[in-house]
């Protein structure tokens, strides 16, 4: 059931402190909803919430919580739970990536990877789908990539959990559609937020030479979901690199995607 503590839509926001999460909660409080956001770092997200309240009157519950850990997910709807809420809007944002050769990335890395970006991911969609489809409403973003489109050599990890995202997202969508649930994924190309120094990434041809201002791809996810979108790539140039994936043989792919994004130098 609805939250008996307020009438105003809940939207749950993983990674909120920084990057998409941050700026797509900056939309969702002038909407006037009431925010749960939800990351590692606790000071930066009661930063944001104290911002966010003093700018738009916003209600924010500051949850920290590290998505890596198994146990992330769980304590996170449990403290949600403990605040009487339901959340009518889902944005699965926290993720990251790693570049450099597989074999190079230690073990760790690449599970809390998988963890973070997949695990973590389709766990709480599934926690907070029972609720919407009895009330036959809510909508879930989930948080893809130009990445779900092609094998990612050099980032191979990385890409492999962002096709996941999209073909989850896809179909979770067509399961939902006619419930009142709407799923819709978001698939931006490079964007100018921490991610790239955070992963490496940063100084390779694809993030030099395509990125995007972080307010325009939360702008673009914003109206996915309001407009319950089931896919939305934003910017013209992600959109040809997404679906010109489709016409070069496959193996011809991922030789130009070696050159986008070569071996990391090492030093």
């Amino acid at each position: 059931m609805r939250s008996h503590m307020s009438s105003k839509e809940t939207v749950l926001i993983t990674g909120a402190s920084s990057g998409i999460g941050l700026e797509l909660a900056k939309l969702f409080a002038a909407d006037g909803s009431q925010l749960i956001l939800a990351a590692r770092s606790a000071d930066k997200l009661q930063q944001l919430a104290e911002e966010l309240n003093a700018t738009h009157g916003t209600q924010s519950h500051v949850i920290p919580v590290d998505l890596a850990k198994p146990e992330g997910p769980g304590a996170l709807m449990e403290q949600i739970d403990a605040l009487g809420l339901a959340v009518d809007v889902l944005i699965n944002n926290a993720g990251f990536g790693q570049y450099g050769h597989f074999a190079n990335i230690p073990m760790q890395r690449q599970l809390e990877i998988l963890d973070v970006n997949n695990r973590a991911l389709v766990e709480l969609t599934h926690r907070v789908l029972t609720g919407m489809l009895e009330r036959r409403s809510g909508s879930i973003l989930n948080l893809g990539s130009t990445a779900s489109f092609q094998p990612g050599p050099n980032s191979a990890v990385y890409y492999a959990t962002k096709a996941f995202v999209l073909s989850f997202s896809e179909g979770l969508w067509a399961e939902t559609r006619k419930q009142g649930v709407c799923v819709s994924c978001l698939c931006p190309g490079p964007t100018r937020t921490g991610f790239g120094a955070d992963s490496d990434m940063d100084q390779t041809p694809v993030f030099k030479y395509n990125s995007m201002r972080v307010e325009d791809v939360a702008k673009a996810g914003h109206r996915a979901v309001r407009k319950r979108k089931r896919l939305v790539i934003p910017g013209w140039v992600n959109w040809l690199l997404a679906f010109g994936t489709r016409l070069p043989h496959r193996r011809h792919m991922i030789w130009i995607m070696e050159q986008l994004q070569p071996p990391k130098k090492t030093s």
